[in-house]
């Protein structure tokens, strides 16, 4: 019994043509799946606020009060006077890849509030050194990315050496105590001071969200692709079911015997061997 095989079958001209014809349906169904799901980039609205705006800084903290997650990376403007005698260096500060020194001052704003700001970094710890003690007046409008304070290390009580930027710890070390309060957060500048580079402080990673019904409809004409290969896939498998079938149906009439072998040949008797 020669039954053919799948792909025997699949071979054939025209189970060829229908698989083509298949593979462009496929085709056109993934090609609305990509376009629905470029709508739903397209379409998605980030969650949070815009953090490359530079605002006031009184606009979004207040001395002496935590800061809001939510306001916690933004840029923002304030005008600042430089204390003098309050730059100290922070050590083990990674800045593009490579270790050196931030150079942190004590920043007083229009209103008496201080505020820590880290003014620039480098790998030249005399440049650091010379950088923090010679920076002093008014500094002017400046702008900058605000963040929230570090805990402070426990281990740079004991070593005289500062690895953190806390407001916390900087309020402890300042030669005047402020009168307007501290702000909770620190300013890293846009424009470092001269001799200094700038202190890498790339925006947050943006929360986005996309419109859920166009990344479904998206999956929908992945489905709809998949389904068009497998019905080509089932057509030909029907053919072959169907061939294996009538097979089936060919063999007990192909071994069944002829009526003149049923019929047993007359044995001849004795009798007749006389004559």
């Amino acid at each position: 019994m020669n039954v053919p095989t799948f792909w025997q079958i699949a071979r054939r001209p025209m189970w060829i043509g229908v698989l083509v014809l298949c593979l462009a349906v496929a085709g056109a169904f993934a090609a609305l799946g990509q376009w629905q799901i470029s709508r739903a980039v397209e379409e998605a609205t980030s969650t949070g606020p815009d953090t490359e705006t530079p605002v006031p800084l009184r606009e979004i903290a207040t001395p002496q009060q935590p800061i809001d997650p939510l306001d916690a990376w933004r840029r923002v403007e304030v005008s600042l006077d430089i204390v003098p005698d309050d730059g100290f260096i922070v050590s083990e500060r990674i800045n593009t890849g490579e270790p050196g020194y931030w150079v942190v001052l004590h920043g007083v704003d229009d209103e008496g509030a201080s505020l820590v700001v880290a003014a620039g970094w480098t790998d030249d710890v005399h440049a650091a050194i010379d950088a923090a003690t010679d920076a002093s007046g008014y500094l002017g409008v400046v702008t900058g990315r605000y963040l929230p304070s570090e805990h402070p290390n426990e281990g740079d009580f004991e070593s005289g050496e500062l690895t953190r930027v806390s407001a916390a710890e900087f309020v402890n070390l300042w030669s005047e105590l402020p009168e307007g309060g501290t702000y909770a957060g620190y300013l890293v500048l846009d424009e470092p001071l001269d001799g200094l580079e700038p202190i890498d402080s790339p925006p947050p990673a943006e929360q986005v969200e996309l419109n859920l019904l166009n990344v479904f409809y998206a999956l929908e004409w992945v489905i709809f692709a998949g389904a068009a290969v497998f019905l080509w896939w089932r057509l030909v498998k029907d053919e072959v079911e169907k061939a294996q079938e009538a097979a089936k149906e060919r063999e007990p009439v192909d071994a069944a015997p002829s009526e003149g072998d049923s019929e047993a040949a007359p044995e001849r008797d004795g009798s007749d061997s006389g004559h």
